[in-house]
């Protein structure tokens, strides 16, 4: 893979509700990155944008290393509002949920990222459209990049190891 060798950097997982399955490319990529490293929310079926904040930015503080965010879904919206920690130099922030759906647009409107971002979006994603996942990249100073038609980009998009993800994450 081109790009900055990984293990110069702290990788952080971020799952979206209920968690990434076995087969999502995020636990995926785990099995693949041994190093990489969960953020585990207390209870992964309830949305809750400040706790899950919460578990991001104590994951955060926990290294003082260089750390990517590698998030999906709701774990998008955690990880852009625990952002603001020094030590961030990087997010792939995938297939975000619509903070309008969630009740948050206000909470995460004024919010920019203060490192370099991608956002990948689907034109069939349930959770947000392609143009609605665009605004919000570029509200949060985000690159904003169109996967086609991979539904939630997740598991039952049937990705595998998704290589394009981790050459992006690269």
């Amino acid at each position: 893979m081109n790009g900055p060798d990984l293990s110069a950097f702290r990788v952080l997982i971020v799952p979206g509700l209920h968690g990434s399955n076995e087969a999502h490319w995020q636990s995926r990529w785990e099995r693949l990155h041994p190093s990489f490293e969960r953020v585990v929310q207390a209870d992964w079926d309830i949305p809750d944008l400040a706790a899950w904040a919460q578990r991001v930015r104590v994951a955060l503080e926990a290294d003082s290393r260089p750390t990517l965010i590698v998030a999906h879904s709701f774990g998008c919206l955690a990880s852009i509002h625990a952002s603001g920690n020094g030590n961030l130099v990087g997010a792939l922030l995938v297939a975000p949920a619509d903070p309008v759906k969630f009740g948050v647009a206000s909470l995460l409107e004024q919010r920019r990222l203060e490192c370099p971002a991608i956002v990948v979006g689907s034109i069939d994603d349930p959770w947000m459209e392609q143009q609605r996942a665009s605004h919000w990249a570029l509200r949060w100073g985000c690159d904003f990049i169109n996967a086609g038609a991979l539904g939630h980009i997740n598991a039952e998009s049937w990705l595998g190891d998704w290589p394009f993800g981790l050459q992006l994450l690269h």
